[in-house]
């Protein structure tokens, strides 16, 4: 069957109506509708976010009959702002907890700050530093009075942040780590710890920052790579006849603490020495040369000297071998109590001075610089962290870790994604026990007192310590109190409404890179406290689910650091872009456990994103589309049906994604209906139905429909655009309270799907062969199209005209260019007349210069791809970005070229 292309629908009073609302959409030209012209988030972000907390949409009423729900935020400190880790933290959890009260949950999400140990002290302490003081000279309460101050005049800068990008928090419920309640937690928690013999006080290695002058935890300590030198020192007798051996050091000041020297029991060229002693060149005292499993023989000579007090490593080492442990180090890393000429020296100076010495007595045998390795700094200072003996408080671990990990074992908390398991059992089924004592005066004071003969008790919160008894100086490590977040916001010691409606907590979302540190702990104070008959505990676990997700790396996959420069600022994109655009990039890259590379394209085309919502809305809206109940499906279109279909198919992907944790896949969906499907289809197809009497009722119900469902399932990661959409689309109160969407229930219709998909193919094949003739994207041709009918398409024809810019071929009608296109039964042909409307000269003329820019680009890939060196330096994403420039280029080049040969060569 041969059928010329439709002619334009009447001009009806509907279909004027309808032209002129669309033109009036595509220009931008004020309408009835509510919406402002253009979507600018800046102006409305902050009166929208501040009229949810005065709606009290946050609020979590723990009497409340509906399901609970419940996420701690993870404490940041008090002194830090928002960076890009925390936007992703942020988003990812309100992402959760604006769905779940959407599906008629009642949510609780508990906002707070840590209060931050080291960290406010040094911010405290460099502002005495600049007066002139110390915190000496201030005394301990006076200074304590400081840091108070400055918490209420400049603390919390993180959380007016977390406000700019919408966090859905309980702000009636924030809590502070040395607030009333927490610290009450904090005591009962140690006391009962302490009872149960789980805390004792030992002389142990630790982490000891002498700028800090205190012991700090292990994620307080960042490795890095440095130029160093690797000494080479012979102890024993100068004579090669007489017993000595050769040992190599890095750290050449802390031979003044060696006790020993060990070689492997394996190695035969020590074993005549293993019992014996070995003159020690500088402390001249005879030390024990010991065998043991741990030293490498295959390691310099083979030979290790043992500084028991300095060196995690050497300190198991003479455990093993009970050998003495002398601390030649003072809190400031000053040489001391050595007997030496080097007393009173700092640690370097000592380094260069003890080396110089050794080496005019001979007993440097080789030194090797630079000698690169690892070297633990303190993060906050910077400066190198020195092992070192110290009496401390511990927490004995191995119970407590034994009970964190079969949490996970039984299924009692499940960790996401399930490969992450290993890691976790990895870490704590060989923990080490905890120290938790800091040399601080800022942090919850150790409640343990002194009796003046030698007397110790640990008091609860409500115990007073009997008169003379002085209470230890030390206070807290700061993830002492943040491993009781989970519970101890809550109210608990006491039994609260709270604990009973919302503990155990729904999920706990962070990074994989804290999961030993912070979640270890909550897991293994959440179970003490679950076993403890004394401690009337609410659930056996802290959470049910663990979400881990990954690092926010830059577009080249690079970690984000200060070094680098590559460091960008959440709050920026908040100002360029809005904070939906910040919220969608960060989801859309989110999947468990994946690193997630975002630069400032991904913000780019998030705000893109929302502007193609705002449009698409405005025009609904100018054309009457609202949302209510459907027409009978025997009454609509094709295009109707399979957008119901459609939208289905994605709610039901997405819900699947957000229970899997699976935010990046949700996000996906959501973007290419939206976009792809919606908005560049269904939208287009909608303007022809407009244009009828017998269609525009339904398509507007339909498209009102569609909307307020997309809408809904994007609200909870693009929170500002939806509300302002959704609200002027329904004129409801807000989609904060809306219910989730749940199935439009209509019957699936495959016809209707296979006759759009063909359309739809149609007309992607008609455009791409009008672009490659050379016509302009809005010039319309006359056409004619062959096999419609057979193709059960003869209802898409108007579409078809519509969206290809076909008009009817008249009685002049020459062909002049012709394509085939072959659909699900059958080829159709479809002819156009470009006489007259394509410049034959400029033509060739404009498509030689776009096969200029195409071999150039060709060129410029291939020859990316064949350096080696370049292949062996980038990112494989970079690598695969190339090359899929290159395989665009090629495609180009053939197809240009193809087009210059059809309209006669250049």
């Amino acid at each position: 069957m041969t059928s010329a292309a439709p002619e334009p629908p009447k001009t009806t009073a509907a279909a004027q109506n309808a032209a002129g609302r669309t033109e009036a959409a595509d220009s931008g030209v004020p309408t009835e509708t509510t919406l402002p012209k253009s979507w600018e988030p800046q102006a409305v972000e902050a009166d929208l976010y501040q009229r949810w907390i005065d709606a009290g949409y946050f609020t979590a009423d723990p009497k409340s009959d509906k399901p609970g729900f419940s996420i701690v935020l993870p404490p940041p400190n008090v002194t830090g702002s928002l960076h890009m880790g925390h936007a992703l933290d942020h988003t990812l959890m309100d992402v959760l907890c604006r769905r779940k009260r959407m599906q008629g949950f009642e949510v609780l999400w508990l906002p707070g700050m840590d209060h931050a140990g080291i960290a406010t002290q040094m911010v405290v302490e460099k502002q005495l530093d600049a007066q002139g003081a110390n915190r000496h000279e201030l005394g301990r309460d006076k200074f304590i009075e400081r840091v108070w101050d400055w918490k209420a005049e400049s603390g919390g800068t993180i959380l007016e942040q977390m406000r700019r990008i919408g966090d859905s928090v309980d702000w009636t419920r924030e809590r502070f780590t040395l607030d009333e309640g927490l610290s009450r937690a904090v005591q009962t928690i140690f006391k009962n710890l302490y009872d149960s013999g789980l805390i004792y006080r030992a002389e142990r290695l630790v982490n000891w920052s002498p700028v800090l002058q205190t012991a700090i935890s292990d994620i307080e300590v960042k490795h890095e790579e440095v130029d160093g030198e690797l000494v080479s020192l012979r102890y024993g007798s100068l004579q090669d006849d007489e017993p000595h051996v050769i040992v190599a050091t890095t750290r050449v000041e802390t031979m003044l603490g060696d006790t020993a020297v060990a070689v492997h029991p394996e190695d035969e060229r020590y074993r005549h020495l293993i019992g014996t002693t070995v003159y020690h060149p500088i402390t001249e005292r005879q030390i024990p040369i010991v065998a043991d499993d741990y030293v490498d023989p295959a390691f310099g000579s083979g030979a290790v000297k043992i500084t028991p007090a300095h060196d995690p490593n050497d300190f198991e080492i003479g455990l093993r071998h009970d050998l003495p442990m002398p601390t030649i180090m003072d809190e400031q890393a000053r040489i001391s109590g050595t007997g030496t000429e080097f007393d009173g020296m700092d640690r370097f100076e000592a380094r260069v001075k003890i080396r110089e010495r050794l080496a005019s007595e001979g007993r440097v045998v080789a030194e090797k610089r630079p000698y690169v390795h690892s070297v633990g700094h303190s993060e906050r200072g910077g400066e190198v962290i020195e092992p070192r003996l110290s009496k401390q408080w511990w927490v004995k671990v191995a119970d407590l870790a034994t009970m964190a990990g079969d949490a996970v074992r039984d299924g009692d908390t499940v960790i996401h994604p399930k490969s992450l398991e290993p890691r976790w059992f990895a870490w704590v089924d060989d923990m080490h026990d905890w120290c938790i004592s800091r040399q601080l005066w800022w942090g919850h004071r150790i409640p343990i007192w002194y009796g003046p003969e030698g007397d110790v008790v640990c008091l609860g919160p409500d115990e007073t310590a009997p008169e003379g008894y002085v209470q230890d100086p030390d206070v807290l490590d700061t993830w002492f109190s943040s491993g009781l977040w989970p519970f101890s916001t809550m109210g608990w010691p006491d039994a609260t409404p709270e604990l009973a409606k919302f503990y155990p907590t729904s999920v706990l979302v962070t990074g994989y890179d804290i999961l030993f540190f912070w979640v270890a702990r909550m897991m293994m104070f959440g179970r003490f406290v679950a076993e403890s008959e004394s401690a009337k505990a609410p659930g056996k676990v802290p959470f049910h689910d663990v979400f881990l997700h990954g690092l926010v790396r830059d577009e080249f996959g690079r970690k984000m650091s200060k070094s680098r420069g590559n460091g960008i600022d959440p709050l920026d994109w908040v100002e360029r872009f809005g904070a939906d655009a910040l919220r969608f990039t960060l989801a859309r890259g989110a999947n468990p456990g994946s690193d997630l590379p975002v630069g400032e394209d991904h913000a780019q085309a998030a705000r893109n994103f929302a502007t193609k919502l705002f449009n698409a809305t405005r025009f609904a809206l100018m054309n009457g589309a609202k949302p209510g109940e459907l027409p009978p499906f025997g009454d609509l279109t094709d295009a109707d049906r399979w957008i119901l279909d459609r939208l289905d198919a994605v709610r039901a992907e997405v819900d699947a994604a957000f229970d899997r944790y699976e935010f990046g896949k949700a996000c996906e969906a959501l973007y290419h209906f939206a976009w792809d499907e919606f908005c560049d289809w269904y939208l287009e197809l909608s303007k022809v139905q407009f244009g009828t009497d017998e269609a525009a009722a339904t398509t507007r119900a339909v498209l009102g429909n569609v909307l307020d469902t997309l809408l809904r399932l994007l609200h909870p990661v693009i929170p500002f655009v939806t509300e302002t959409l959704w609200t002027a689309l329904t004129a409801e109160e807000s989609v904060v309270i809306a219910d989730w969407p749940s199935a439009v229930g209509a019957p699936q219709d495959n016809r209707a799907a296979g006759r759009i998909a063909d359309t739809q193919h149609l007309i992607t094949e008609i455009r791409r062969f009008r672009s490659d003739q050379g016509l302009r994207p809005g010039q319309k041709v006359p056409a004619r199209i062959t096999g419609l009918a057979e193709a059960d398409l003869s209802e898409m024809e108007p579409y078809v005209a519509s969206l290809a810019k076909l008009t009817p071929a008249g009685d002049e009608f020459s062909v002049s260019a012709s394509i085939e296109v072959r659909v699900s039964r059958t080829t159709l042909t479809v002819e156009l007349d470009t006489s007259g409307t394509v410049d034959i000269e400029a033509e060739k003329r404009r498509l030689a210069k776009d096969l200029s820019s195409a071999e150039k680009e060709l060129s410029q890939t291939s020859a990316k791809l064949g350096n080696d060196a370049f292949l062996a330096k980038a990112p494989e994403h970079v690598v695969e970005k190339i090359r899929t420039r290159q395989r665009v280029a090629e495609e180009e080049v053939a197809r240009i070229g193809s087009r210059l040969a059809a309209l006669g060569g250049a």
